[in-house]
């Protein structure tokens, strides 16, 4: 006779049975629907546009590589361009960038327009495979038929070169088709660019660069423990996984916001990397060295004034009093600072922190200093700031690295002392965050 503690045991081993028969026929059922929509007929709505000649199409596709900043994943350093093997770093491990040259063994040389087409749209390989969305595939779903075929037919006349694809170093179960089936089901839906009728058309195409191919969000919206983009839409910044920097709001007028400034400002600071006194170091500068120096002037108004159109006027007013601090005596944090300042800051960035224009950023009221999240200071000290080169600037001016002149201490009293003087009214900055900035810089 069986015993009622074995019973027991038998039933909860048929309940745990039954639950998994369940997961995995779920799973099989969203890998089914989402293998169906990767062949539906709704990329003919984006195809509606006449096909370019072969030529007009090349070149075309040449700009849309530009402006998605393709070569910037998906060639290692040192490496011909375009070949992948970049290691790419997520909180999930490392991805490595895939060739994108015609070889036809390691690279896209057996692809179709169409199988680029489900990659770019759905997020799936030649073979069928769930793409990492560490490839932005949530953004580049939104790019045009007409745009995809026009930057597979540049890649498909770039010099083959036979180098294999290195296998993602994932943990698991991150590194499982599964994984990503489960993901894709909570996070993404292939979507169709379509324009805003209230809008202007210049407002609609700097849309389709943001949200599209340029994909902003991927690094201008904050992520969940998951790695999804959280509120893409509004560019509300957010840490870059594993590099220690923050990209700021582009919508907020406390950070990165773009409504305050004129709109001459942004897009030189997008086509040379510097305005005034202002330039980009950096995630950014690279962003801007390899991919939008090169943009249409058109282009980036457009894309200025799309921006423009997130930040809400209400928020240009409260900007102004953000960071308010009742006035004290300083500390000694604060004193040690100016020291620090003196030394080794004043000679470039002026007793006053007002920077020499078109040379040393100004300090003093500048809202990259200001901003809640000190990472980017960090980093600059740390690691130097260094704008790009650009046909527009050449021959830019950068600031060298201080972590072998300066210990954690020394660089929280610094930083401290820049955003509490010259008016500049932010928080200080400790040595425990300089220390946990670095550490998770580190730790991938």
């Amino acid at each position: 006779m069986m015993s009622p503690m074995k019973k027991v045991w038998q039933r909860a081993l048929g309940v745990l049975v039954l639950l998994a028969l369940g997961v995995a026929g779920g799973v099989a059922w969203l890998q089914a629907r989402d293998q169906a929509r990767s062949y539906a007929s709704e990329s003919d709505k984006a195809s509606a546009l006449p096909a370019l000649a072969l030529p007009e199409r090349v070149a075309r596709g040449a700009y849309l590589a530009r402006v998605g900043n393709c070569a910037s994943c998906h060639t290692a350093r040192g490496g011909m361009a375009y070949a992948g093997g970049r290691a790419i770093g997520t909180p999930f491990g490392t991805v490595y960038a895939g060739n994108l040259t015609p070889d036809p063994e390691t690279g896209l040389g057996r692809w179709s327009a169409d199988d680029f087409w489900r990659a770019m749209h759905h997020g799936r390989s030649r073979d069928g495979h769930l793409l990492n969305p560490a490839f932005p595939y949530s953004s580049f779903t939104r790019v045009l038929r007409s745009d995809s075929d026009a930057l597979f037919a540049y890649l498909q006349q770039l010099p083959a070169v036979a180098q294999a694809n290195r296998a993602h170093a994932l943990r698991f179960p991150f590194n499982t088709q599964l994984a990503l089936t489960v993901w894709r089901a909570l996070y993404f839906k292939p979507a169709v660019f379509e324009p805003e009728p209230a809008q202007s058309d210049a407002w609609n195409r700097g849309a389709y660069w943001v949200t599209g191919l340029g994909h902003c969000a991927a690094c201008h919206a904050p992520r969940n423990g998951l790695g999804a983009s959280v509120r893409a839409d509004e560019l509300g910044g957010g840490m870059i996984a594993t590099q220690g920097w923050y990209a700021p709001s582009l919508s907020d007028a406390h950070e990165a916001g773009v409504l305050r400034g004129k709109p001459q400002a942004m897009v030189d600071l997008l086509k040379t990397g510097r305005s005034g006194n202002a330039s980009v170091v950096g995630p950014m500068a690279e962003v801007v060295f390899r991919s939008t120096q090169y943009m249409a002037i058109e282009d980036l108004n457009d894309m200025v004034l799309y921006l423009q159109s997130l930040s809400k006027p209400a928020l240009i007013q409260a900007a102004s009093s953000a960071f308010r601090q009742a006035p004290g005596k300083p500390d000694l944090r604060f004193t040690q600072g100016e020291k620090i300042y003196s030394t080794h800051c004043a000679q470039c960035h002026g007793e006053q922190g007002q920077g020499v224009s078109a040379i040393y950023a100004a300090l003093a009221g500048n809202r990259a200093v200001t901003m809640a999240n000190p990472a980017n200071l960090v980093r600059v000290v740390v690691q130097g700031g260094f704008a790009p080169a650009t046909t527009g600037n050449p021959r830019p001016f950068g600031m060298p690295p201080f972590r072998q002149t300066l210990d954690d201490a020394q660089i929280a009293a610094v930083l401290s002392y820049i955003r509490q003087a010259w008016g500049n009214e932010a928080s200080a900055v400790s040595p425990l965050e300089v220390l946990q900035n670095l550490q998770a810089n580190e730790a991938h």
